[in-house]
């Protein structure tokens, strides 16, 4: 840890103690929690950003919407409008921000919406003609108004909670002892030679609460880049002259693997969810070529030319995919009494 973020303890403990108090309000009923009789999944995290929120999101819609009526619903970080929004077919990225844009431009059969008021947003999807079976709470483990069924808990693998501090001297946003609220755990962007011996030592870091499952899962990248219609193989990098842009909170996994598979690129690093001004779009198109992420690619199609990205999605380890989606599949037949068959033929 850096001396500058060892300076601002004071301002963590006053920051710690205000969410602590702010806890407490909900635990002890005095702020008021809203529970709903169908199906609400959060996946969340008690850092900020990084944690594979969006490929776990993803992994979810593609779970489940063959067989119900799934809808997402964000907060739309940096969109430009405010309140409710539902996406339709005329909705921009910069309507409802790059994530939930993300999810509207690959899932054609689902509904996604945007609401920084989650009680609101949920009130507001259920009052459609069709109303969704499904709701998937994207980042919303520390909105406690609102009391999802089954709480999905992200951490990084080598940024644990556990090790973690409360912002500002550390990165976490909500208390650690609020792990205790999550129904699954799962640590995240585990290495490729991610070993049992070192699943049992972040067990005993985490010590999961009685009934807490944790899973452990990696990043899979996908074995070809993507610009629309059209795909380039990574045979085929190793002979262009490209440049990685990321605006992403971690990008560091990304470049490591890129090295890995022996490419040599220029890294141009922008901030989290970074909206690229007209003078970073021209020198950005002066580029060869550009490799981005899907995030990033959301924002940054129809404005830089040559653009392509990289696919990720997750991989659950040890064997465990099955355990999750029995898991996920159970909480939706309790919710709502309905089976999904499509969870029985795995």
């Amino acid at each position: 840890m850096s001396v500058v973020r060892k300076l601002l303890f004071p301002f963590s403990f006053l920051y710690a103690l205000i969410v602590r108090v702010r806890n407490l309000m909900y635990d002890y009923g005095i702020f008021k929690s809203v529970t709903y009789d169908f199906p609400l999944i959060c996946v969340g995290n008690l850092s900020v950003g990084g944690t594979g929120k969006t490929p776990m999101i993803e992994y979810l819609i593609r779970l489940l919407k063959d067989e119900h009526k799934v809808a997402s619903l964000s907060r739309g970080y940096k969109r430009k409008t405010k309140g409710f929004l539902l996406a339709d077919p005329d909705t921009r990225m910069e309507d409802i921000g790059d994530e939930p844009f993300q999810y509207h431009h690959k899932y054609n059969n689902i509904r996604v919406a945007v609401d920084a008021d989650r009680v609101n947003g949920i009130s507001e999807l259920m009052k459609l003609q069709d109303p969704p079976e499904v709701i998937l709470l994207d980042d919303a483990f520390q909105h406690r108004r609102v009391k999802a069924g089954l709480n999905i808990m992200l951490t990084v693998f080598d940024e644990l909670y556990t090790d973690d501090w409360m912002l500002p001297m550390g990165n976490l946003r909500d208390s650690r002892k609020e792990s205790a609220r999550a129904d699954i755990i799962i640590v995240t962007k585990c290495p490729a030679d991610f070993s049992p011996e070192q699943k049992e030592r972040v067990l005993r870091k985490i010590k999961p609460e009685k009934g807490q499952k944790v899973f452990f899962t990696g990043i899979r990248y996908e074995k070809e880049v993507i610009s629309g219609d059209r795909s380039l193989s990574f045979d085929s990098l190793t002979e262009k002259n490209f440049s990685l842009v990321t605006g992403i909170a971690r990008p560091s996994y990304l470049v490591k693997y890129l090295k890995s598979r022996g490419l040599k690129f220029e890294h141009l690093n922008f901030n989290d969810h970074h909206h690229f001004s007209d003078k970073e779009i021209d020198e950005l198109n002066k580029k060869e070529m550009i490799i981005t992420t899907e995030k990033d690619y959301v924002r940054l199609s129809g404005r830089v030319d040559r653009l392509y990205y990289l696919p990720i999605k997750v991989d659950f380890l040890f064997g465990e995919e099955q355990e999750f989606t029995t898991l996920v599949a159970g909480f939706i037949k309790d919710k709502s009494g309905v089976e999904n068959p499509a969870f029985n033929s795995n």
